[in-house]
């Protein structure tokens, strides 16, 4: 038994182990592990241990006691940026010496992130802002409640299991997974400094960290512009704004009172569920207000060429627009879906490809119309495909509106005077993600991701608000809606 279990740690550490030199300059070497040979697909392990209820802590100690303790990482603890700086610049200083092993293992790299969309974007965040010379693709952990990230790359949408049997399963996918880019945006948001008052103009909602560059631009920023706050960011999965964002916003909110309630994935999805309803989201036409709609909120214009901006005509039963990178929203749903050969030709509409520098604009009336994900080819309203897209709110429609990124949401003050509010969404870059060979993500790069899907079975951009009773019969009740993604990462400091 000895011996058997004596080759078990051997095989772990000839895969993924990284000595405890390599980690740290100031690391002492005497009582580390030789490795004969640079490890198979060494790890970098980044933990949210608050996500998950107490999974987050499980699956660290689980990951602490098979790997060296000193590459797997809590994230209440210590932040990426720190400890991947840390790394490379000791790298940089192996490789200066000499030290073939080091450089070896730079190239194997790969990084294990387990948390809910927000800690995921934080580390693709801080991979990119790094621009690293060889950035190590990325594995994402199901972590959270409706996992977008992980789920379009093949790594599942449920919590994971925290035992050691789990752990090496998931670590032997990652050994096998194929490289997959996928493209960044960034977000940037102006608005008139208010007159007398010194402070920001954001409801005071701390910004998360999945937000990671998201703060007020600085006076040398080329972005500035004197008198006005300027904001920017970034995100992955989806930016959206309306009702949708307004639901996500009040669950959140009862979770920073009551975080002890929020422990289960499924008590989370029921209370979301819940919230949907008492919000007004699965009866908007009745209870929201019509100045509400994107429509009245905003002016709406498009990039599909260069320098070339034009109106997007958004119809006025729309309370809720996404913008979308990733083939999933909703927890695992794809509201843009596959369009037909007569939709690519009539409309130029391609499939949600993840690298190939176009976001989907979908809108959605209702929560019942967000349920027509639910039937097979199912979709929302099919707006546009833009390299840019950009919202401009003048006075008159509302005071405020509701704002969320790869599931994080804020409460947005709206222009009070003459002035406006600007919103730019504009192609950033890439970054590598790791992918399972049966993922939902599709490459542009990739031949067979080209493949006719004819089978779309019409379209609901044209369709009324008297398609709602038929959406009803056919998909269900409340509790059967797919609760989009929140993450636990608002402990971390």
């Amino acid at each position: 038994m000895a011996t058997s279990e004596s080759n078990f740690n051997e095989d772990i550490k000839k895969d993924f182990y990284i000595p405890t030199y390599i980690l740290s300059e100031d690391a002492s070497q005497s009582d580390d592990v030789k490795l004969p040979d640079v490890p198979t697909c060494p790890v970098l392990v980044f933990i949210n241990s608050k996500s998950g209820g107490q999974l987050g802590g499980d699956l660290l100690n689980t990951y602490q006691s098979l790997l060296n303790k000193y590459q797997v990482f809590d994230l209440g603890k210590e932040t990426p940026d720190s400890v991947l700086h840390r790394l490379y610049l000791n790298l940089e200083k192996l490789k200066n010496n000499g030290d073939e092993f080091a450089a070896k293992l730079e190239e194997r790299l790969r990084i294990i992130v387990a948390g809910g969309d927000g800690t995921a974007g934080w580390l693709l965040g801080v991979v990119s802002d790094l621009k690293l010379s060889q950035p190590p693709p990325i594995a994402t952990v199901p972590l959270g409640t409706g996992n977008n990230l992980p789920f379009s790359f093949g790594w599942g949408k449920k919590n994971p299991g925290t035992d050691q049997n789990s752990v090496i399963s998931f670590l032997k996918k990652v050994m096998d997974a194929k490289e997959m880019k996928i493209d960044s945006w960034h977000i940037l948001m102006r608005m008139r400094a208010p007159k007398e008052s010194c402070c920001d103009p954001i409801a005071p909602l701390e910004l998360p960290h999945s937000l990671h560059a998201f703060h007020r631009v600085s006076p040398s920023d080329d972005l500035n512009v004197e008198g006005c706050h300027t904001f920017r960011g970034g995100f992955w999965n989806y930016f959206s704004m309306g009702m949708d964002a307004q639901v996500s916003y009040a669950f959140h909110s009862e979770r920073k009172m009551h975080p002890e309630k929020f422990k289960n994935q499924l008590v989370n999805q029921s209370t979301y569920a819940r919230l949907g309803c008492t919000q007004g989201w699965f009866f908007a036409s009745l209870v929201h207000p019509s100045s509400r709609n994107i429509a009245q909120l905003a002016k709406v214009k498009i990039m599909k060429k260069h320098g070339e901006w034009q109106d997007l005509d958004i119809p006025h039963s729309i309370r809720s627009i996404v913008c979308l990178n990733l083939p999933s929203f909703s927890g695992g749903l794809n509201p843009w879906g596959t369009p037909n050969s007569n939709k690519r030709r009539d409309r130029d509409l391609t499939p949600p490809f993840v690298d190939d520098g176009l976001i989907e604009v979908v809108g959605f009336r209702n929560a019942w119309h967000g349920m027509v994900l639910l039937a097979p080819n199912g979709h929302g309203t099919r707006l546009a495909q833009a390299h840019r897209i950009r919202f401009e709110f003048h006075k008159g429609a509302a005071d405020h509106t509701f704002m969320r990124i790869d599931g994080e949401p804020w409460k947005q003050p709206l222009p009070v005077d003459d002035d406006t509010v600007v919103v730019e969404i504009a192609h950033l870059g890439q970054v590598k993600m790791l992918a399972t060979h049966d993922c939902r993500s599709k490459s542009v790069h990739d031949p067979s991701s080209h493949v006719n899907h004819d089978c779309d079975d019409g379209d609901s951009d044209g369709e009324e608000e008297d398609s709602v009773v038929e959406e009803q019969r056919k998909f269900g009740a409340a509790d059967t809606f797919k609760i989009p993604e929140e993450v636990d990462i608002s402990h971390i400091s």
